[in-house]
């Protein structure tokens, strides 16, 4: 029964505190009040009759009387006073209770109301994230609240919203990009394999065979490639499972090592200046960070171009800048979203996925760290990757 009559709203509950704020401090002014007329009233009443400062004399009568005697008359006209001011004081007290109940009253029905309007205003920000909330799906997730205001706990939490929603967009977007890029990628491996093994079957030369086999040989291992850095991008995605001391710079100089071959097969330099560094992480995780950025470097590059790799101790950064075609300043951060390449696909041997800087974005990320580029002023990107 108890339960059923408590506020279920928070509108409610608001106007339950206020209202009963405001009731009680009328009461406490009324009762305030009341005190203070009744104390020293049968006095200002006396004084009214008698003429006389209270706690005075009576003014001589001009009549001889002994001292400290009073007059009969004198005394039934003192006891008479004395009963006015008893009733008069009584009349008042009584009036002022009555005056002030029925004000007390009007103050608690207007303050029920104030306090529904109030509390009302209070939570029409809550009441506008809540409808904002309930009106959101997939499809219209660029509907924001715009809470107009003065700077506040409510605006804040308004605008808190709007830049969740900015960032649940965002993520939405490139969950979209990246299916579609995903399916896109996987599909063209397949139609090349149904071509090549139609081919196959309508001429049966051992040439075209052999041919064709070569084909789908190459383009099972694209696949491959492919499905384990989306599997490694989903994995890196989720976080750390486990860490431990990795010494960067061996791993800089394993990884810049194996590519020496590639790199004098195009024509380019490979340098690096690595300083002792220890990081926590995942050993190889952090060896796929390095052979992407290096891979890249190199895949991206011309011929008589070069790759520097620094390895930093103080700001524990690694920075690769490697030689190649001028890349526009405002298209660099789309190349860290998977699939995205600064040219079209042109399927030719050895051109990757478009998941290298993806991979490397990812990889920081579980680290704790951020990997940034900036377009070099004569062509090619230089890639740094800082870790705490």
């Amino acid at each position: 029964m108890i339960r059923r009559l408590l506020p279920t709203t928070e509108r409610a509950r608001l106007t339950a505190l206020y209202g009963g704020l405001l009731l009680l401090a009328g009461c406490v002014l009324v009762g305030v009040i009341y005190a203070f007329v009744q104390y020293g009233l049968d006095n200002r009443i006396g004084t009214a009759f008698t003429g006389v400062v209270p706690g005075g004399r009576a003014q001589p009568q001009p009549t001889a009387t002994l001292p400290g005697d009073l007059i009969p008359s004198e005394q039934a006209g003192e006891h008479a006073r004395t009963q006015v001011v008893q009733v008069v004081a009584a009349t008042t007290l009584n009036r002022l209770l009555t005056v002030s109940g029925i004000a007390l009253a009007v103050f608690a029905v207007l303050s029920v109301f104030l306090a529904w309007w109030m509390a009302g205003r209070v939570l029409r920000p809550v009441g506008l994230i809540t409808a904002t909330a309930q009106k959101l799906s997939g499809e219209n997730l660029h509907q924001r609240i715009d809470l107009e205001g003065p700077p506040g706990e409510l605006k804040q939490l308004a605008d808190t919203f709007d830049q969740m929603l900015g960032r649940i967009e965002q993520l939405v977007g490139a969950q979209r990009r990246f299916a579609a890029n995903a399916a896109h990628e996987l599909r063209t491996p397949l139609a090349v394999q149904r071509a090549a093994a139609e081919i196959g079957l309508v001429d049966p030369d051992p040439e075209r065979i052999k041919w064709i086999r070569g084909e789908l040989l190459q383009v099972a291992d694209s696949s491959e490639q492919l499905i384990e850095s989306l599997l490694l991008l989903a994995a890196t995605d989720q976080g750390l499972e486990h860490r431990e001391p990795v010494t960067l710079d061996e791993s800089v100089a394993a990884v810049a090592g194996e590519h020496h071959d590639e790199a004098n097969e195009r024509g380019i330099t490979l340098t690096t200046a690595l300083e002792p560094l220890t990081v926590d992480g995942d050993p190889v995780l952090l060896t796929h960070l390095i052979r992407n950025l290096i891979g890249n470097a190199l895949r991206h590059n011309h011929r008589d171009g070069s790759v520097h790799i620094v390895l930093t101790a103080a700001d524990r950064t690694l920075r690769i800048t490697n030689t190649g075609p001028a890349v526009p300043q405002d298209a660099v951060p789309e190349l860290f979203e998977p699939f995205r390449r600064l040219n079209e696909r042109r399927h030719a041997p050895g051109e990757g996925a478009g998941l290298g800087l993806a991979l490397v974005a990812s990889i920081a990320r579980a680290h704790g760290g951020e990997a940034t580029a900036r377009a070099n002023p004569g062509g090619g990107l230089t890639v740094t990757v800082q870790l705490p």
